[in-house]
């Protein structure tokens, strides 16, 4: 099991792909700190991955200093490292044309997509991986790589989250690896919007014909942690059923 006894620190991690990242991650012997807006999700998601000695959850803001610096103190004090970050907190409280994006909104979406994520790989990076070495994988999404009708800012965020993992690989290597998964849409709560109501419709647009579930996206950040993938970096690696090899767009 090639991540047993390393620790992960998921955010984002309640529900969905957080949680399947956890699961996947618990399976191969990691143990994990998960992070959330609710204790009382946050603590169900702990039950189901076996509890305390597999796992345990700090509720809070992924944009908020102190946040931060709780979860990444207590990950070394009750497990004794912090091998493995995934960045999986992202937001989207918009809908509708670029130019209608309120600025406040803009700024809210930037810091919580972008800014957070690489306090979050500063924070891990001073804890423990630039002594230890580590492996960071950053969620981004297909929005990022080419215009997306209606989801335009949140695509803009993730073509820098992209940029932002390539620009860290690099001053990061060797001791820490950093790469990103960009998927399609996934059948969460999350994209619900996209697709619930006509999903055999919007499936029908994927070469493989049907949408990504949690798991998918799961099996891929494990391998990108795992060290299957120790001569890789600053890759972001695109997982989306084919969509994008047919001009297909997400929005």
């Amino acid at each position: 099991m090639s991540l047993q006894d390393r620790t992960a620190i998921i955010t984002g991690a309640s529900r969905g792909i957080g949680l399947a990242i956890a699961q996947r991650l618990v399976a191969d012997g990691a143990r994990v700190v998960i992070t959330g807006r609710t204790q009382e999700t946050l603590d169900q998601a702990v039950e189901s991955l076996g509890g305390r000695a597999h796992a345990f959850a700090v509720a809070g803001k992924a944009a908020d200093p102190e946040h931060r610096a709780s979860v990444v103190a207590a990950a070394v004090a009750t497990y004794g490292s912090v091998d493995l970050l995934v960045n999986n907190t992202g937001i989207n409280p918009i809908y509708g044309k670029l130019l209608d994006v309120d600025p406040a909104v803009a700024t809210k979406m930037v810091d919580t997509n972008v800014l957070a994520t690489i306090a979050w790989v500063k924070a891990c990076r001073d804890a423990w991986m630039r002594a230890h070495g580590g492996a960071v994988v950053n969620l981004s999404s297909v929005a990022g790589l080419a215009p997306s009708p209606g989801i335009g800012w949140y695509g803009a965020t993730k073509a820098m989250l992209s940029r932002v993992t390539a620009e860290l690989a690099v001053e990061l290597a060797p001791e820490i690896r950093v790469n990103a998964v960009a998927p399609a849409v996934v059948k969460t709560k999350f994209a619900g919007a996209l697709y619930e109501g006509r999903e055999d419709k919007v499936a029908s647009t994927y070469p493989l014909q049907r949408l990504g579930t949690p798991e998918d996206v799961a099996s891929l950040v494990w391998f990108l942690l795992s060290d299957e993938a120790s001569w890789i970096t600053g890759q972001t690696i695109t997982i989306d059923g084919g969509l994008t090899l047919n001009g297909g767009i997400v929005g």
